[in-house]
C-alpha cells in the first residue's frame, strides 16, 4: 500500500489505530462493568473519536506530501524523507524500532485508558479537578452518610437519556466557572436533578420496614460550667409498605401506600400552601392554607422527599460545637468554650484565612495564659473549615435541612396545624412531641438511665415552650 510509504502516514496510522483499540477497550471494559459511569461516554465518543480523526488526517497528509514535485527527486522517484527501501538495513532497524514503539503505544493507550476509566469514576474527577468551584459540597460531602458514593451515581445515575441532559446542562457550568459567572451561593434545590425514585432508591429499598431507632442527642448549654443536655428518644421511622410491617411513622410519607403531593410558594420549598394526599384506595385529600386560592396548577407540584440534603450537610455552628464536646475534640472543662465557640463560628470574615486568624486571636486574648487554648483553638478552626466557606457564601444558613424541625420548619413546614381540608374539619398537625418520636429520658447523668417506655414530655432548659415551634428560637446560632 503505498499510502504508507512514508513515516508520517505511518505516524498516523498508529494514532488511529491506539484511538480505535482505547474505544474497543474502553466500550467492552463498560460492558462488563457491574456499574456503568457515565462519563466513559466522554472518552469513548468524544475523546477517541478525535485521535482517530487526527491519525487519518495525519495518514493523508503523508501520502498527499509524498506526490508534492518539492519533496520528489529530479528522476521524478519520491524523496528519501518519505520513502521505506527494506532493501536498506538502516530503514529494516527503522521499522523494527516502529513496529515496537507502535506496541508500546498501544500498551501505554490501554494502561492510559483503563486508569482514566477509573479516574472520572472518583469523587476528585468531581470534586476537585473538574468541579473545584464546589469546595463547599465537596468537603460536606467527605464527611457524609454517603461519602462512598460516587458523585455521579446520585446526579446522573445510569442510563445513556440523563448522561445526555447532564452533560447539555453542564455545558453551561463549563463556561460559568471559565468566566466566574457562577452564583455564589450554589444555589439549592435543584430543580432539574434526577428524581430520588431513579437513583437514592436504587441502594436504598423504600419497601423495608424499619421500626422504631433509638437516637442521643448530646447538647451543652451556653453557660460557665457547659452543662450536659441529653435527650435519648426512639424515632418512630415505621414503613409506608403493608406488605412488611405496620404502615405508619415517618416513612408512611414514603409515596409507597400514600402518595403525597405540595407545592411551594417560594424557592426554598419552605412555604407550603398546598398539599394532597392519594391514599392506597385512591381516595384524593387535599389541604390549604388559608388565603391560598390559587390554582395548585399554576406551580410545580412535589412529590414528598423528606431527605433535600443526604450528602451536603453543613452543620450549624451550634450543632458543630455539641458534637465536638460529646466527642471530647473540644475541653468540656474550659469555662464558657461552648458559648465562645459559637460566637466565634458565627462572626462575620472576609474570607476563610481571616476568619483562621481572627477565631485564634479571639480565643488567645479571651483565655489569657490557659495552656487548654491551643487545642481549643485548632478544634474550632477546624469545625470552621468543614462547614464555613465565606468566599462561597456557603454555610448551614443558605441550605434548608428539612429532616426533623430544630433550626429549620422541616416537618412543620406541613405540620403546623395551618394547612386544613376543604371542609375545615381535617387538619395537618403533630399534636405533641410524641406523635414522631417518643423520648425516653433527657437531662444528664443518673436520668438518662431512668428510661420511661411510655415516653416523657419534653422538659426544655430555657423553661416552658408549649407554644413554640422549635425553629422559631433555634436558628443554629442559639445559646442555651
Amino acid at each position: 500500500m503505498r499510502i504508507f510509504g512514508n513515516w508520517i502516514s505511518l505516524a498516523g496510522l498508529v494514532i488511529a489505530v491506539g484511538s480505535f483499540f482505547s474505544f474497543i477497550f474502553l466500550f467492552v471494559l463498560d460492558m462488563l462493568s457491574s456499574s456503568h459511569n457515565p462519563y466513559v461516554g466522554i472518552l469513548n465518543y468524544l475523546v477517541a473519536p478525535t485521535f482517530l480523526v487526527i491519525g487519518v488526517v495525519t495518514m493523508m497528509v503523508g501520502a498527499v506530501l509524498r506526490r508534492l514535485p518539492r519533496f520528489r527527486r529530479a528522476d521524478g522517484t519520491a524523496g528519501i524523507f518519505f520513502t521505506i527501501d527494506f532493501t536498506r538495513r538502516k530503514d529494516r532497524r527503522n521499522l523494527v524500532l516502529f513496529i515496537s514503539g507502535t506496541f508500546g503505544f498501544l500498551l501505554l493507550s490501554a494502561v492510559g485508558s483503563y486508569q482514566t476509566y477509573h479516574f472520572t469514576e472518583s469523587v476528585g474527577f468531581c470534586g476537585e479537578t473538574c468541579h473545584s468551584v464546589m469546595s463547599p459540597e465537596f468537603t460536606s460531602y467527605l464527611t457524609s452518610p454517603h461519602a462512598r458514593v460516587s458523585c455521579a451515581a446520585c446526579h446522573i445515575g445510569s442510563g445513556a437519556s440523563w448522561y445526555v441532559k447532564s452533560k447539555i446542562r453542564g455545558a453551561y457550568q463549563v463556561y460559568a466557572t471559565a468566566f466566574d459567572k457562577f452564583e455564589r451561593p450554589i444555589p439549592t434545590p435543584i430543580s432539574n436533578l434526577r428524581p430520588a425514585q431513579e437513583t437514592c432508591e436504587q441502594c436504598h429499598w423504600p419497601q423495608n420496614f424499619s421500626g422504631n431507632l433509638e437516637r442521643i442527642y448530646d447538647h451543652f448549654l451556653a453557660d460557665e460550667e457547659n452543662t450536659a443536655f441529653t435527650v435519648r428518644l426512639l424515632l418512630k421511622v415505621g414503613g409506608g409498605d403493608p406488605t412488611h410491617g405496620p404502615v405508619g411513622g415517618i416513612h408512611w410519607h414514603m409515596n409507597v401506600a400514600n402518595t403525597i403531593e405540595y407545592v411551594a410558594t417560594d424557592e426554598k420549598n419552605q412555604e407550603i400552601p398546598w398539599v394532597r394526599m392519594i391514599d392506597p384506595q385512591g381516595v384524593v385529600t387535599e389541604y390549604r392554607r388559608e388565603g391560598f386560592t390559587d390554582d395548585p396548577a399554576k406551580y410545580r407540584i412535589h412529590k414528598m422527599d423528606c431527605h433535600n440534603r443526604p450528602a451536603h450537610n453543613f452543620k450549624s455552628p451550634n450543632d458543630a460545637i455539641d458534637l465536638a464536646l460529646s466527642i471530647g475534640a473540644l475541653d468540656k472543662s474550659i469555662p464558657g468554650i461552648k458559648e465562645q465557640a459559637v460566637a466565634a463560628l458565627t462572626g462575620e470574615y472576609q474570607n476563610a484565612e481571616d476568619a483562621l486568624q481572627k477565631i485564634a486571636t479571639t480565643f488567645r486574648n479571651h483565655y489569657l495564659g490557659d495552656p487548654r487554648v491551643s487545642g481549643a483553638i485548632d478544634t474550632v478552626q477546624d469545625v470552621y473549615q468543614a462547614n464555613f466557606f465565606p468566599e462561597m457564601k456557603a454555610d448551614w444558613s443558605v441550605y434548608p435541612d428539612n429532616i426533623g424541625h430544630k433550626d429549620w420548619p422541616g416537618c412543620f413546614r406541613c405540620h403546623d396545624g395551618g394547612l386544613a381540608s376543604s371542609d375545615g374539619r381535617l387538619k395537618i398537625k403533630a399534636d405533641d412531641c410524641n406523635a414522631c418520636h417518643l423520648i425516653l429520658a433527657q437531662r444528664s447523668g443518673p436520668q438518662l438511665d431512668e428510661l420511661a417506655p411510655r415516653g416523657l414530655a419534653f422538659e426544655h432548659p430555657a423553661g416552658d415552650v408549649e407554644d413554640w415551634l422549635c425553629h422559631e428560637c433555634h436558628n443554629g446560632e442559639l445559646q442555651w
